[in-house]
């Protein structure tokens, strides 16, 4: 999808906007009189009120000369902020995308920086994941190439949106990831696209299973001994600061190519959508991507822990027992909570080479956190309240919203063991906060720490948000780049 900022409507289909006022529609800016004319006759005929998300559509009007005009609501002029704006473009896409309509037109962003919005939400709606149906119908195939946004300072709009391009380019790559298949996305061709970027700029690190091994990650290790896809960890690094030598922040990301369960093995069905069980990872490594591509005056650093959970004679058995390289022991009673196996090592491997003033993990953990949360909030657990709430400040504004939930002594105790230093489940119970927990063990005292649980968010059935497709989210990416934008940067 191409966006542009133009000073003049032009292309197959416009678009126009209208707040949601006390009594009634109010048309926003470039609307001329015969198209005021036209809108105020059907919004008579019609519900529309300006509210969020609602959509008048002129098939072939007289009194334009584009094929399709479209009237779209963005809510009430008080209440609107960045994501509001993102979305409503968004919606004018996901209309138009298969339309037949190749060009659009956006009219009226009354600021620079809501046309940049505009160009944001465009872009994130145009995402399609099509690479693999090589006989999909033309009237199902999108049509719409360009999204031209109409602003009386397209030079200001372009400045800004080049930071927001920078981050759909991470949102898109970490969509991919997760749609790719197993059969083709594995722990080493993982490795290997992230090998790639150091063409952005960013350091590239891989630790293959005898680096791994050398360094004690038993309990990484152990989730990916049962496939015969080789583990990996991977680091991408960003020294962006003038204080190059200054402590990173670090990213962290749970990377299970595929999930079975191993041995404790899940139901066969929905195990398809265990191929995005390394949406935690894909997060940071699209994070990276929009960080090194904006240039972030920032020290970041990515590490992903790259498996895949298979049964097969080499797998690891529940009852069990690995040492990670922390020097812990762990009693493994379900290979289907192998997440936290593969972060514990990650998170030591993390503190250990870069000493990083916070680190902030990804994962789709649990399913409890759904059941918490759904689809619409991540859970949020930290050991640090001003972190904790930098991570709420930056969901809110780059639209994907967290919740806290809570850790303590008393969820601590469920995962004591009788026979190692912790076992790695800790019975039904808050199964999102002993999850938590079980990681917290592996965070240094003192260490600013925060775990966002992503398994309602990574992908979504049914998904009802114009910015995002129907599965794979990208969940993370905004957040992410939101929080280094807004906190750790020169």
């Amino acid at each position: 999808m191409q966006i542009k900022f133009t000073a003049e409507p032009a292309g197959d289909a416009l678009a126009y906007f209208a707040y949601e006022g006390e009594k009634g529609a109010e048309f926003g800016g470039g609307v001329d009189k015969a198209a005021e004319a036209a809108f105020r006759r059907a919004i008579t005929a019609s519900s529309f009120k300006g509210s969020g998300g609602q959509m008048l559509e002129f098939l072939a009007p007289e009194w334009s000369d584009s094929a399709r005009v479209i009237l779209f609501g963005v809510g009430k002029k008080k209440a609107i902020n960045d994501v509001a704006w993102q979305k409503a473009a968004a919606g004018v896409v996901k209309k138009l995308l298969i339309s037949g309509a190749k060009s659009l037109s956006i009219v009226g962003a009354p600021d620079r920086m809501v046309a940049a919005n505009f160009g944001f939400g465009a872009r994130l709606a145009a995402y399609r994941f099509d690479q693999y149906r090589l006989t999909l119908k033309s009237e199902k195939k999108p049509t719409l190439t360009t999204v031209s946004i109409v602003t009386d300072s397209a030079a200001g709009a372009r400045s800004d949106f080049a930071p927001l391009a920078a981050r759909a380019e991470g949102v898109e790559f970490a969509r991919d990831l997760v749609s790719e298949p197993p059969n083709v996305l594995y722990p080493e061709s993982y490795a290997e696209r992230i090998a790639k970027l150091s063409e952005l700029g960013l350091e590239i690190e891989v630790l293959d299973v005898p680096a791994m091994t050398k360094l004690g990650m038993g309990s990484l290790l152990g989730v990916g001994q049962g496939s015969a896809r080789p583990s990996r960890l991977c680091v991408l690094k960003w020294m962006g600061s003038k204080e190059k030598k200054s402590a990173p922040v670090a990213l962290v990301g749970k990377g299970v190519t595929f999930d079975t369960g191993g041995i404790s093995l899940k139901p066969g069905p929905g195990m398809e959508d265990m191929k995005g069980d390394m949406g935690g990872s894909a997060a940071v490594v699209g994070a990276m991507i929009a960080i090194a591509k904006r240039k972030a005056k920032a020290n970041v650093v990515g590490l992903v822990g790259l498996v895949e959970n298979m049964p097969d004679g080499n797998a690891q058995r529940p009852g069990d027992i690995v040492k990670a390289a922390a020097g812990k022991t762990i009693e493994v009673l379900n290979t289907d909570a192998e997440g936290r196996l593969v972060l514990a090592d990650v998170l030591w491997y993390a503190q250990k080479k870069f000493n990083p003033k916070a680190i902030v993990d990804l994962a789709t953990l649990t399913g409890a956190i759904i059941i918490s949360l759904g689809h619409e909030h991540a859970g949020v657990f930290s050991n640090n309240d001003e972190l904790a709430d930098k991570l709420t400040v930056a969901g809110k504004a780059a639209g994907e919203p967290v919740w806290r939930l809570p850790l303590g002594p008393g969820y601590d105790k469920q995962l004591d063991s009788d026979v190692a230093d912790m076992k790695n489940i800790g019975g039904r119970s808050a199964g999102s906060i002993t999850a938590a927990q079980f990681l917290q063990r592996f965070v240094d005292e003192g260490r600013a720490w925060a775990h966002l649980d992503i398994a309602g968010t990574a992908w979504k059935p049914g998904n009802d948000n114009p910015m995002e497709p129907v599965w794979a989210t990208g969940w993370g990416v905004r957040i992410l780049d939101q929080l280094v934008a807004d906190n750790y940067e020169d």
